[in-house]
């Protein structure tokens, strides 16, 4: 059987931002508002790139891919603050599918 972790996550995440935020930490941050979402985002943004050059140094990923995982769920509260979805973030990742990502590139400054 296989489980979309994203949609349920998604789920989870929007029940949360409604709650009392002494109820979760998913809660808290809601309530905390969209400045201390974004300073999580931050701080895993760095964390992820610190432990991906200490995987590369040595050669263990465990760390990049737990630090990964806390990007990840911190840029999905940080979506689910903003009322999208990672549905959302999904679909611009397929109409870039078949796009060169330098045309794709070019286009940005135009």
């Amino acid at each position: 059987m296989k489980v979309d972790v994203l949609a349920e996550l998604a789920t989870t995440l929007e029940q949360r931002k409604t709650a009392a935020p002494d109820s979760s930490y998913v809660a808290s941050l809601h309530a905390k508002g969209l400045n201390k979402i974004l300073e999580k985002v931050g701080e895993e943004s760095v964390e992820t790139i610190l432990a991906a050059k200490d995987a590369q140094a040595s050669g263990d990923k465990k760390d990049v891919i737990y630090e990964t995982a806390d990007l990840w769920f911190h840029s999905l509260v940080m979506l689910s603050h903003l009322d999208l979805s990672p549905q959302d973030v999904l679909e611009e990742l397929a109409r870039r599918f078949n796009l060169s990502g330098l045309d794709e590139k070019a286009n940005r400054t135009k």
